[in-house]
């Protein structure tokens, strides 16, 4: 199990620990209001873990705090696991990213585009364009989620069995489902968060020649020492998993056990657009592999390398066509980032440029959530990580993520 706690004074990687006390006093007002169970916090500079704090329930009716080993739903968090996955299989020559996902998932080979009609009776024509692996990692694939419900390819999601739980088809069988439904628009032509990167995990597979479970725990999470992290919480840990919660009719978090059941089991279906459980120690470790700094180029953690420093730079580069941003070229819908300012990279929202937002970070900060409220941030200007747990559904729930940065970086010297 990996350890969570301080490993410098803050004053040392250029914080100021009295400004940094704001981050724990304005997250506290969140429990003592009701609006969140609880939450944990991780602040890291110089690839050294300055502060970790937390506060209040993982469960609270049974009254268990939260701790530094709580396992958390990631969900979303759980795609730029998929993506690093994807591509250190790119830099073994398993596939090119301008190839077809049909290649490996045959069913993606006569793909159709929505252009009328309703979920009843949809109009489709042909993809003048195949389905190929970039557009996975970018979501510019035209697939969707059937929790959108924004749009009549939405409503066919659900349809087929697929809202916001898991359906008990395995990975290869709703990747074949997925295929036969219409795309929303021409692939590569507009940005539409969706289960992509659950396709991409199946490339993984087909590519690999392995399960995504057993693909992740040998290639990244053994490497890693991430020792905590799997699809689900095996029955020795269920203790240490928080209890996941939702919004209710006053704004307060109520309990939602039905939908937290997913994570107490093996899934059939392995989700790596949504369906891993980890802990806070476990995905610091993760985004330290990732964050390129000066005396460790980005790759490579503790001797173990998944990826060479240049793919890793190339995924947060922004990969939507013309340089636009999300605002621009995503369709507006909920996604676990802000549009205005914001490219997507190969797994991860990236920032071009902070005015747009109306947040202060900076240019080039790589980040992504989860569906219950988690967050992530890379930002290698300032050799900044940060990473934010908890367990309320939506994530748009609450301004967590722009206050969490106003408060993180007001307190950088």
């Amino acid at each position: 199990m990996s350890e969570l706690k301080s490993e410098v004074d803050p004053a040392e990687v250029g914080i100021d620990p009295e400004r940094l006390r704001r981050v724990d006093e304005h997250l506290a007002r969140y429990v003592d209001d009701g609006r969140l169970p609880g939450w944990l916090v991780t602040v890291s500079r110089y690839g050294r873990l300055a502060h970790v704090s937390s506060y209040g329930s993982r469960d609270t009716e049974k009254g268990l705090p939260v701790e530094p080993d709580t396992l958390w739903r990631i969900y979303s968090m759980s795609k730029p696991v998929t993506s690093v996955a994807a591509m250190m299989l790119y830099e073994e020559g398993a596939f090119q990213l301008t190839d077809p996902v049909s290649r490996f998932i045959p069913s993606f080979a006569d793909a159709r585009v929505f252009t009328g009609g309703s979920d009843q009776r949809p109009v489709t024509v042909p993809a003048t364009e195949p389905v190929r692996i970039w557009h996975l990692l970018t979501h510019t694939a035209g697939l969707t989620y059937g929790f959108h419900r924004n749009h009549p390819c939405d409503a066919l999601y659900r349809a087929a069995g697929f809202d916001i739980g898991l359906k008990p088809v395995t990975l290869a069988e709703a990747c074949d489902v997925w295929a036969r439904l219409p795309l929303l628009f021409q692939p590569g032509t507009e940005w539409n968060y969706s289960v992509a990167t659950d396709v991409l995990g199946r490339v993984v597979e087909v590519a690999s020649g392995q399960p995504l479970d057993e693909f992740f725990a040998q290639r990244i999470f053994g490497p890693l020492g991430m020792t905590d992290t799997g699809f689900y919480a095996p029955a020795d840990d269920l203790s240490r998993l928080a209890a996941l919660y939702g919004l209710g009719p006053d704004r307060k978090a109520v309990r939602l056990d039905v939908l937290g059941e997913d994570a107490r089991k093996p899934p059939v279906l392995l989700s790596g657009g949504g369906g891993l459980v980890s802990t806070a120690a476990d995905y610091h470790r993760f985004t330290q592999m990732l964050l390129h700094r000066q005396d460790s180029p980005a790759g490579v953690l503790d001797g173990a390398r998944l990826l060479s420093p240049h793919t890793a730079a190339y995924m947060g580069r922004n990969h939507l066509p013309g340089g636009l941003d999300l605002e621009q070229f995503g369709r507006p819908l909920s996604a676990e980032t802000p549009f205005r300012g914001i490219g997507f990279g190969l797994g991860f929202a990236v920032v071009l440029d902070p005015v747009p937002g109306k947040v202060v970070c900076s240019p080039g900060e790589l980040s992504w959530g989860g569906m219950a409220s988690t967050a992530f941030w890379i930002d290698a200007a300032e050799e900044l990580t940060v990473s934010f747990f908890t367990q309320l559904v939506p994530s748009s729930a609450h301004p967590l993520r722009p206050q969490l940065r106003q408060l993180v970086y007001q307190s950088l010297l």
